[in-house]
């Protein structure tokens, strides 16, 4: 029992809501520096959470990360509320996720009532800033690559994995990748010993956890019930086409899009051509591309609108992770399940550096000066340990300059 006590509060070494406190500014700091999408966010949470503060070693990260790639929802939104769940408990993931979210909630909520139909898309500065998720993310692949796939066989399965995102690239791609890479994992490395991640400090119980995955499943079951034996406008309305398009998309954020547009257009909440002004504004934006959520709400229903679309969007995520994090140290502690995670970490190498090519490389290095900024980025974050901001700022200044 003195043991169990010790290990919560090195989870939590300046207690409860100092803890809190140091996830939600942390969170924050995040939420308005990381740009670049999904595969980027990956890259600053690794080089924020792993490198800079400790708060979680690179297997466990990667683990992370493998877990929530399985999971349908914003995989690095899944990361980051995990990430606090795991330094602060349950509502250490609810304020890691309001941090993280809430800013570029607030830009795009300030799009659709101030800006719409602006362009900029086109700025100097935008482009300047993809150019920065393609160092971030360069970074992040070199560190993990050097830890999770650093012999001939794991290499090779990285390698493998790319080339097939590249060439296979659908929803579902990623997911059955990630399967066959944990059988090539598990039938490799069953009867070798490795390495042993040290245990995650979750402090979430299984009864909350079930309860959590059950929650899932009725709200995603009854709401469209619900929906069509009432009226079919209205904040449920609303609320369950969100929650649907949030609870079915797996491979990132990009990828809710045309479910989006498929919801709200048909149904006149938003024209087609807000959708697009919308979008172009979500790329310019730091935090989770789910956020365009907040957009369309506002859209479609105001202030209110935005905060029922928001919610909506992002509560599968949290309830999958919630509920799934409880039972993963138990899970990847077998010897079985620790093989497949050998291969499923080299696969998302693998996957990140299929995503480093397609789309961060190919819709930001469209000239020899827009490689030699990266090059620039990547020498300022890996051998001058520059802090991230610093890097994005440059990277916005030199967009600004090549524009």
């Amino acid at each position: 029992m003195e043991q169990s006590k010790q290990e919560i509060l090195q989870g939590m070494p300046k207690g409860r809501i100092a803890a809190l406190l140091e996830v939600l500014g942390v969170s924050t700091k995040l939420g308005l520096t990381s740009f670049g999408g999904p595969v980027a966010h990956l890259g600053y949470f690794h080089n924020e959470y792993v490198r800079r503060r400790k708060w979680m070693d690179e297997q466990s990260y990667a683990d992370l990360v493998a877990l929530c790639q399985f999971l349908p929802g914003p995989a690095s939104s899944q990361v980051g509320i995990g990430i606090g769940a795991v330094r602060a408990g349950l509502l250490g993931g609810l304020v890691a996720w309001i941090g993280f979210t809430l800013p570029s909630v607030i830009a795009l909520v300030a799009f659709a009532f101030l800006l719409q139909g602006y362009d900029i898309a086109g700025a100097g500065w935008i482009h300047g800033l993809k150019i920065v998720a393609v160092a971030i993310v360069a970074q992040a692949i070199l560190g993990m690559g050097q830890k999770l796939a650093p012999d001939r066989t794991r290499a090779t399965v990285a390698v493998a994995a790319a080339v097939i995102s590249l060439a296979w690239h659908t929803a579902y791609s990623q997911v059955l990748l990630i399967i066959a890479a944990g059988a090539v994992g598990w039938w490799l490395y069953r009867n070798k010993t490795a390495a042993l991640a040290p245990a995650l400090h979750i402090a979430i119980s299984r009864t909350f956890a079930v309860c959590s995955l059950i929650l899932f499943a009725v709200l995603l079951i009854a709401l469209p019930l619900l929906r069509s034996a009432g009226e079919a406008g209205g904040g449920l309305a609303l609320f369950d086409s969100f929650y649907r398009s949030g609870s079915l998309v797996f491979g990132g954020g990009h990828v809710v899009l045309p479910l989006l547009e498929r919801e709200v257009v048909p149904a006149g909440w938003v024209s087609g051509e807000d959708f697009l002004a919308g979008y172009g504004a979500t790329q310019a934006v730091p935090g989770p591309l789910f956020t365009f959520a907040g957009y369309l709400g506002a859209m479609a229903g105001g202030l209110p609108g935005a905060a029922v679309a928001t919610l909506a969007i992002f509560l599968p995520a949290f309830l999958l992770v919630v509920g799934a994090l409880p039972f993963w140290n138990g899970l990847r502690s077998s010897p079985a399940v620790q093989g497949a995670l050998m291969g499923i970490n080299a696969a998302v190498v693998g996957i990140l550096l299929a995503a480093l090519y397609d789309p961060l490389w190919t819709t930001a290095i469209l000239d020899p000066l827009d490689f030699a900024l990266a090059l620039i980025l990547f020498v300022l974050l890996v051998f001058w340990k520059l802090p991230p901001w610093i890097v994005v700022l440059a990277g916005a200044a030199g967009g600004m300059l090549l524009g």
